[in-house]
């Protein structure tokens, strides 16, 4: 069966500098019009890491018009969103933005590149790979059967993906 429906998405992280941006691009790009991806952060950085940029840009993916914003945007009336997937260590998590329309949570956790040091070569592996799980993850999500699933056994199976290589928790952990 197939459904006109499209589904909202907003990625957080703490900066939404990089890690959010990836998964925003990706997904709509990916997601092929069935969904519309956001990102915020809880503490944005105000400016999008140019890394991420180029990463997205060598990957085939939209590049342009990103910019470091508040998640407070999307708490706004009007501004509903079905899944909200988030990368937030704990201490963000707590101040989550109350959101319209009951959104699933689940965590999907990868380690920031921006915070990697080393060599120039080592910083843009540290993107590649950010990138790679991201993609990883958007085709398990793109992969399920949204409309025929109730939303217990779904949010189970984004927690799992959110469980996948390069997860922020230690393996099976599930949050």
């Amino acid at each position: 069966m197939t459904t006109d429906r499209v589904y909202n998405v907003l990625f957080l992280c703490a900066g939404n500098s990089v890690r959010s941006i990836l998964a925003e691009s990706i997904l709509n790009s990916e997601g092929k019009g069935r969904f519309r991806a956001y990102s915020g952060g809880g503490q944005p950085e105000g400016q999008v890491h140019p890394p991420a940029l180029d990463r997205l840009r060598a990957l085939g993916y939209k590049s342009t018009d990103f910019r470091s914003k508040t998640w407070d945007e999307f708490a706004a009336p009007g501004a509903r969103h079905g899944f909200l997937l988030h990368g937030l260590k704990q201490r963000f998590r707590r101040s989550l933005p109350v959101l319209l329309g009951d959104p699933m949570t689940p965590h999907w956790g990868v380690e920031d590149p921006a915070a990697v040091e080393g060599t120039e070569m080592e910083k843009g592996q540290a993107f590649s790979k950010a990138a790679r799980f991201f993609k990883n993850r958007i085709s398990a999500f793109l992969g399920l059967p949204l409309t025929s699933v109730d939303k217990v056994a779904l949010e189970t199976r984004l927690r799992e993906i959110g469980n996948l290589e390069g997860s922020t928790f230690p393996q099976g952990q599930v949050v």
